[in-house]
């Protein structure tokens, strides 16, 4: 099991990663197992990582059997989030 500051890390980076790969296009996603290979992290964390950014309303999920992501999108609210930061950064 992760640990707090583990499961919020992986949060952080499956939205980072999404959004660099997306390129802030919201009708396109990245499939569940590109994400794991990008960020080498454990299947059951990133399924716990992408149900709470979609509780949040951040990304949606397809979902395959198994609570694995298929799919993994950003919403508008994700996409603003996620320029807010690049934005604060500069």
């Amino acid at each position: 099991m992760a640990t707090l500051r583990e499961r919020k890390t992986y949060r952080e980076q499956v939205l980072r990663v999404l959004y660099e790969a997306v390129e802030g296009n919201r009708l396109l996603g990245i499939t569940g197992a590109q994400l794991r290979h990008d960020l080498r992290i454990p299947e059951q964390d990133l399924a716990a990582a992408c149900t709470y950014l979609a509780g949040e309303g951040l990304i949606t999920v397809d979902w395959e059997p198994g609570n694995t992501p298929a799919m993994v999108t950003l919403t508008h609210e994700g996409i603003r989030r996620m320029e807010a930061e690049e934005e604060e950064a500069v």
